[in-house]
Order: structure tokens, then C-alpha cells, then sequence
């Protein structure tokens, strides 16, 4: 090859070098504007949340469709009903507010308000309180009349004549046509620790309406008279677990002879069905009747926080996720489809439902039974 030859083939590896050389830089020069851009315009959250969020919110799915919008969230787990104190002891710096419960929600934005803050609550999804039980106690709450079949594996628990059953310190030995659980333990639904748990001050709500004649209590000294009532259902039942996990996993592991009712949040049976595949062939669900819908709500506490709010109540990816965790959200046909896979029979429409007292309420009921349980 001669030198001119040598030197045309020089020249051309040389261009086409700078050529790759400028375009690698180029490209990657825009990938790291773009990244940088990204992270500028990335919403960094803090929040505190219940437990019962907590695995939803670290799904990597949920993270994925979070940092997909741009959103990162810096996320701390404590008791729905200490959030109120986090916003009114001065220890905000917090972006929302993620309780369980119309009653802790509400409790916190009027903290918030006292603290100059303006909020807007969510309720992307939502689940009933249940009792959780086995097939032979239904049939004989049912002959009983203390229930009625609401389907197959389904059933319709009469609260007021169950609470008053309790009340009267009535055995299961007692009841008639009982040949399937015939021990001398006290009627009672298992609970978590009243003083504690979000689940636990459901059960509170529900058996107080119906010892005020099936109305939700409003005045204070008739909520105190009632709750010294109730207090003996908390105090009979011995120790307590201080979150629902722990009497779910009672009722799960240990089963009828610890648990024949355990009053649960419905999405913890679902979830565990639909990641199970499955449940035992004699668990069933009982839906108190009237039953309270336990919303988990998202407090937000700024604009940027509003964002995830929207984000939460409108993705459709994050929806069927929060399915997958025993939610029920608002396309009820999607929940049915997912639990009706497991052979775990629910209730499709739950309409019976009331509300929960006011927190000022509820906060005044919880002091009388924490009292009481101290005698």
C-alpha cells in the first residue's frame, strides 16, 4: 500500500473514531441532563404509615409505579392513633400521614388545622371488619339464631344478640343443638389490645352501637357508661396482641380451639388466600351485622403530597396491587374475580355499615376501658 493510500486509511479510522467518540459523548451527555432532570423534578416524601400499608407501599411494584411518576417516599411505621401526636407535639417535617381508620384520618387533620396546616384525605382503598371463624361454629351460631348463611361459607353475625350473649357470660357448652364445640370456655370474639390497635377500637365501636339500641353514640357520658359494659369483653379475654397480625396469625396457626371468632380486617383473610392459593376447607367469614368499613386513608399534608394521593386513587396498576393485598377498591368486579380464584367464599356487596363514633368519642371509651382493665 502506498503512502497516500495509507494515509487516506488513516484519515477515514480517525473520522470515523471522533464520529463515535462525539456521538458516545452526546448520548450520554443527554442521558445525564435527562437523569439529572429526573431526579430534580423527583418528589422526595416523607410520611408516616400503619401497618397496614406497609408491605403495599415497599412492594417493588408500587415502587416501580411511584418512580415511574417521579415519586420517592421516605416512610416510618407507628400507631395509627400516635400520627395525631407527631403534627400536634411539634414533630412534623412530615408530607403525610397514612393512619388506619376514619377516626384516626379525621384525627389527624384536625391536628394538622390546629397546626396551621391545611390537609386533604384520600381513601384509595378500603376493607370491613370481620369475625373470621370455622364452619362448625357458624352452624351453630346459625341454629342458635345468633347468625343466618349469607351464601355458601358466608355468613351474617347478629351483633346485638351476640353482644348481649357475651355480656351474660354464656359457654358454648350452653348453646343448643351444640354437638361439634362442646367446651366450657366463655362465648367471646378475640380482639388485639383495645388501648393499642386500630382493629380492636372497631370491635369497640361496633358492640357500643349495639348496646346503644343499634345508634351510634354521640353523647359523652352515655359512651362512658357503655364502655365500662364492654370493657369486660376486653378484660375476659385474657392477654392481647397489640397489632392484628398477631390474632390473625392465632387464628391461622393455632386455629378453632384458640380462636372459634376472631375479629379481623377482611383483607388479611383474602390476602392470605390469594397468596396461599387457598384457605382450609372449614374457614369461613362472618360479617357483623351492621359491620364498619376500615378506610385506610392518606392524609395529605402539602401539594407535593396531594400528588401521591391522585397517583394512589387513580393508577390502575397500584389498584390491582392493592387487590393482591386483600383491598377492596372501587372496581369491585376485579376484587370478586381475584378472591373467587382462591375458593374463599365473601361477601361481593357489603351494604350493612355504619360509622364509628367521633375520636373524641372513641379516645373517651378507650380511657374508661384502660381503666377498667387496670382493677
Amino acid at each position: 500500500m502506498n503512502k497516500t493510500a495509507l494515509r487516506l486509511v488513516v484519515t477515514a479510522v480517525l473520522g470515523v473514531a471522533l464520529a463515535g467518540a462525539f456521538t458516545y459523548s452526546f448520548f450520554d451527555k443527554k442521558a445525564s441532563t435527562s437523569l439529572l432532570h429526573k431526579q430534580e423534578q423527583t418528589l422526595n416524601l416523607r410520611g408516616l404509615i400503619a401497618l397496614d400499608v406497609e408491605a403495599y407501599l415497599k412492594d417493588p411494584r408500587v415502587v416501580k409505579v411511584l418512580d415511574e411518576n417521579q415519586i420517592k417516599l421516605d416512610i416510618t411505621r407507628v400507631g395509627s392513633r400516635e400520627m395525631a401526636g407527631k403534627v400536634a407535639g411539634g414533630q412534623g417535617g412530615y408530607d403525610f400521614y397514612f393512619p388506619s381508620g376514619v377516626v384516626a384520618a379525621n384525627q389527624v387533620a384536625d391536628a394538622a388545622k390546629k397546626a396551621g396546616l391545611t390537609t386533604t384525605s384520600y381513601s384509595p382503598f378500603y376493607t370491613p371488619m370481620i369475625v373470621a371463624s370455622w364452619l362448625p361454629i357458624g352452624k351453630l351460631l346459625v341454629a342458635n339464631g345468633l347468625a343466618k348463611a349469607a351464601g355458601d361459607k358466608v355468613y351474617e353475625l347478629d351483633m346485638s344478640r351476640l353482644t348481649e350473649l357475651m355480656l351474660s357470660k354464656k359457654r358454648w357448652n350452653e348453646l343448643a343443638h351444640n354437638s361439634d364445640y362442646d367446651v366450657s370456655r366463655s362465648i367471646l370474639v378475640s380482639t388485639t389490645d383495645v388501648r393499642k390497635s386500630n382493629s380492636a377500637a372497631m370491635y369497640l365501636a361496633l358492640t357500643s352501637y349495639a348496646l346503644n339500641h343499634n345508634e351510634t353514640l354521640s353523647e359523652r357520658e352515655a359512651a362512658k357508661t357503655i364502655a365500662k359494659q364492654v370493657a369486660e369483653l376486653f378484660k375476659r379475654q385474657g392477654y392481647q396482641e397489640n397489632y392484628v397480625n398477631g390474632n390473625f396469625d392465632d387464628y391461622i396457626s393455632i386455629g378453632i380451639g384458640k380462636t372459634p371468632l376472631a375479629f379481623i380486617y377482611e383483607n388479611q383473610l383474602v390476602a392470605y388466600a390469594i397468596n396461599k392459593r387457598g384457605v382450609a376447607a372449614d374457614m369461613v367469614l362472618m360479617y357483623p351485622k351492621p359491620t364498619i368499613f376500615n378506610k385506610v386513608m392518606l392524609v395529605a399534608a402539602n401539594d407535593n403530597a396531594k400528588r401521591l394521593g391522585d397517583i394512589l386513587a387513580s393508577n390502575a396498576e397500584l389498584d390491582k396491587i392493592a387487590i393482591e393485598y386483600g383491598f377492596r377498591t372501587a372496581n369491585a368486579d376485579a376484587f370478586t374475580a381475584a378472591v373467587n380464584k382462591t375458593g374463599l367464599a365473601v361477601k361481593a356487596r357489603v351494604t350493612d355499615v355504619v360509622d364509628p363514633p367521633s375520636y373524641e368519642i372513641m379516645a373517651d371509651m378507650i380511657e374508661v376501658i384502660t381503666a377498667e382493665m387496670k382493677q
